[in-house]
């Protein structure tokens, strides 16, 4: 039958090629399955089945994540995504559900501690190798799902759960860690809550000077967006599951600028702003970032200074928040 429909040009049903891939992946024919999930995929697209074509491209990246094949898995994951926006599919719960299960399936593998000899530099070597390949793959799909959002009705930003996910990720994988990455996805998501436990754990283990630029970078990112009640609980969280864990909360002159500029803002107080940025210039030159982001708060700041022509009103503020 098979045969007969491929003569007529006929497309069979899904699971029939489905089932066949998965078997060349389980006997360790990776290669040869890819090529297949790849063509049959596109056959379904081209014929504008589009959602024979998704079923197929996440069958097929959930197994070859699951087998370890990344390079694999991450193909098929962005094709996943490419389909999306072929098929102009709109932002829904069910395929941001299937996006997590992909992202799910990406392998979180500890890179080895303690080494001693020769062997185990080397073991080292790939595992920082593979670790590498892990993120950028993982990283790219999660950037091509969260476009998607932004494009398919998941808001100007994109989806926060997405964002959530790849800032996770980047954490917990990378070899490199920037936890500017991090904390910018972090900020855009949803879970200020779990972006407290990720800079607890790096206060824990990163070199002197980084916790404190840590903690300011991500106040002042939540700042950049207006987002005050969250710069606010950051900070208050921080401090409580400091004490709570007798861990030292990082004193510095940056975090009390940062301290300052939080009461500052709640009092709309555009002078005393000034004066906190130019007392701790030297502060806010540790990390280029910072200055830019004071100064999209010095522009909130002055559209808020005159609303139905009464000065520093709340209501103005409250425009500028989530």
């Amino acid at each position: 039958m098979s045969r007969e429909r491929a003569k007529r040009g006929v497309l069979p049903p899904p699971q029939e090629p489905i089932e066949k891939m998965e078997k060349l992946v389980n006997d360790g024919n990776f290669y040869e399955a890819q090529q297949m999930y790849k063509t049959y995929s596109a056959r379904y697209a081209a014929a504008q089945r589009y959602p024979e074509a998704l079923d197929i491209l996440e069958a097929g990246a959930l197994i070859q994540l699951n087998h370890g094949q990344v390079t694999c898995g991450s193909e098929l994951a962005n094709l996943f995504v490419e389909t999306l926006v072929k098929g102009t599919f709109a932002f829904s719960e069910e395929i941001l559900g299937r996006l997590r299960k992909i992202y799910e399936a990406f392998p979180k593998i500890p890179v080895p501690q303690h080494l001693d000899d020769d062997d185990d530099m080397q073991k080292l070597s790939e595992a920082l190798v593979a670790a590498k390949i892990r993120v950028e793959g993982c990283s790219s799909f999660l950037r091509a799902a969260i476009k998607w959002s932004m494009e398919f009705g998941s808001g100007r930003s994109g989806c926060p759960e997405l964002h959530d996910m790849l800032a996770e990720y980047i954490y917990s994988e990378s070899p490199e860690l920037d936890m500017a990455k991090v904390s910018a996805h972090f900020v855009r998501g949803n879970n200020p809550g779990k972006f407290v436990d990720i800079l607890m754990n790096f206060m824990g283990k990163c070199y002197p000077g980084e916790d404190d630029l840590a903690i300011a970078r991500a106040i002042l990112m939540y700042l950049s967006q207006g987002n005050l009640l969250d710069a606010n609980y950051i900070m208050d969280e921080l401090k409580k599951q400091s004490r709570s864990k007798n861990i030292e909360f990082p004193v510095s002159d940056l975090i009390q600028l940062i301290v300052y500029l939080l009461r500052t803002l709640e009092r709309d107080a555009l002078p005393l702003f000034r004066i906190l940025r130019q007392k701790y210039k030297s502060s806010i030159d540790r990390e280029p970032l910072f200055e830019e982001y004071c100064s999209y708060w010095m522009k909130l700041q002055r559209s808020s200074m005159v609303c139905n022509g009464e000065v520093a009103s709340k209501a103005c503020l409250v425009t500028f928040s989530r």
